[in-house]
């Protein structure tokens, strides 16, 4: 495979978990839509994301679980028991049309990267990344946990020595419980301390092979350069993996309401391009965001640097109005935009102090041995 492929579909576009849920912001769709309107996605490199059978799923899902969201997505309907049992129709995981369709298709998309990179190559799927799922029930707005599909469909093709990175601003339990213990998978997570799900303090190793590192409020791209250039970059280069998993999550950035964190999208793709051509194979996903613009800027910037191409400093005409038609209703952030959300990708660098907290987690962690 000579160059990357991006992984979509249209379910996303219309698709919402209901009128004043976080994900009621569009996020794949914006990405396509930008990158097509800046000539950054011909038809050769755009793959039709599957949607993923009952039986893949149960690679790691329940059956019963499987079923109930199948049952659930036909009735529009959930009972007192599928809230017990798997945490369905709560307020964080609610019934919507698509319930089974569209996180299915999602890891449909990410089970294929797997297949697609036997051989080696770079695969993008912005809609992956739902890495709180639970094999038998929903869990922080994930009904599925396609990081895992994904790296067990790997696994399925021979690829062996995985390293998960993943810089959402919440930490990974879903992906800790499907691959907790295993060495010949190294999982590091740089996460905004005590903020939900409230797992991966320093001190937890998932059994020997997680680094997790907890971060302040206020995480700067200062920061985030120190943690890049001293445990990520080295770790993931001594583990030497035949794959990497970089879970890019976009709610880091300033602008998210949902974190504290104080980053602009020029750390994350930084990390992006650190981790690029360390792994014969390298799959990107996307993950938590929830202002539509952040999430958009940084996702579509993620596919131009897989591509080696930069982001004009002024966005294209076409490319300005996919911005400037997003809505963010409900939200401050929403009534009064600043113009460069509208008129470039860049963010303008958030830099400062390196804070003793983040350099004495690093170094806590630099101290342990790898699996």
């Amino acid at each position: 495979m000579q160059r990357p492929r991006f992984i979509g579909h249209e379910i996303f576009r219309h698709s919402t978990y209901g009128r004043w849920h976080p994900l009621r912001v569009p996020r794949v769709s914006t990405v396509m839509d930008l990158t097509r309107a800046l000539g950054w996605l011909p038809p050769a490199q755009f793959v039709m994301s599957p949607r993923a059978k009952p039986a893949a799923l149960m690679n790691w899902h329940t059956p019963r679980y499987i079923a109930a969201l199948q049952r659930i997505e036909a009735s529009q309907s959930a009972t007192t028991q599928d809230r017990a049992l798997h945490d369905i129709g709560s307020v964080t995981n609610p019934v919507f049309p698509e319930i089974f369709s569209r996180p299915a298709t999602a890891a449909g998309g990410s089970i294929l990267a797997g297949e697609l990179l036997r051989d080696g190559g770079v695969i993008y799927n912005p809609a992956g990344g739902t890495h709180h799922g639970m094999p038998d029930r929903a869990n922080g707005f994930c009904y599925l946990n396609d990081p895992v599909l994904a790296m067990l469909s790997l696994r399925h093709q021979g690829v062996r020595r995985i390293a998960y990175v993943d810089i959402d601003a919440h930490h990974p339990d879903g992906v800790e419980a499907g691959f907790g213990g295993d060495p010949d998978c190294l999982m590091i997570s740089v996460h905004e301390a005590r903020l939900w799900p409230r797992t991966g303090g320093i001190e937890n190793d998932a059994g020997g092979n997680a680094f997790n590192l907890p971060v302040p409020r206020g995480f700067n791209d200062s920061e985030m350069a120190c943690v890049r250039d001293t445990l990520i970059l080295p770790r993931v280069a001594a583990f030497r993996p035949d794959a990497i998993v970089l879970l890019c999550g976009a709610d880091g950035l300033e602008e998210d309401p949902l974190s504290h964190m104080a980053l602009s999208n020029n750390a994350q793709l930084d990390v992006l391009r650190g981790l690029t051509g360390m792994a014969p194979r390298l799959l990107v996903l996307g993950g938590g965001g929830y202002n539509p613009w952040s999430v958009g800027r940084l996702w579509t910037q993620v596919w131009g640097a897989l591509n080696g191409l930069d982001a004009p400093d002024v966005l294209p005409e076409a490319a300005e109005t996919v911005l400037r038609c997003l809505r963010f209703d409900g939200n401050r952030r929403g009534k009064n935009p600043p113009e460069h959300w509208f008129t470039t990708l860049k963010d303008a660098p958030r830099e400062g102090v390196v804070r003793d907290e983040v350099k004495a987690g690093v170094r806590a962690l630099c101290d342990r041995g790898l699996p």
